[in-house]
């Protein structure tokens, strides 16, 4: 699970993300990240019912996600808030594909140290 303080909870922040934030899209998932002035970044997934109606399947996405963030930590620099909106293609991604296609966006966005 994400930590606590590594998730952005707020509607509003999450509001001043996608109005003021620079925005990264591949086929998987899109990317808009922007500085929060924070000691940590802190992360929003949006998986959206165009992807399933089914809640169990936005739900693992979700999780999935959530889980290669957590993992990656430690790689990312601190201090930005990102949210991330899922693709209908991540619907069908492996595990691994997703993994890549996250990192790789969290590298155009430039978080990766």
């Amino acid at each position: 699970m994400l930590p606590q303080a590594n998730r952005l909870r707020k509607e509003k922040e999450v509001n001043r993300v996608f109005k003021t934030g620079k925005s990264v899209f591949d086929p998987v998932c899109g990317f808009k990240g922007l500085k929060n002035n924070l000691g940590v970044s802190r992360f929003a997934v949006m998986v959206g019912v165009k992807i399933s109606k089914s809640s169990v399947v936005r739900n693992r996405i979700r999780r999935r996600i959530r889980e290669i963030i957590r993992l990656n930590l430690p790689n990312i620099k601190p201090g930005y808030d990102l949210s991330l909106i899922v693709r209908p293609e991540a619907k069908t991604a492996s595990y691994q594909e997703l993994e890549q296609a996250i990192i790789g966006g969290f590298r155009k966005v430039g978080l990766m140290r």
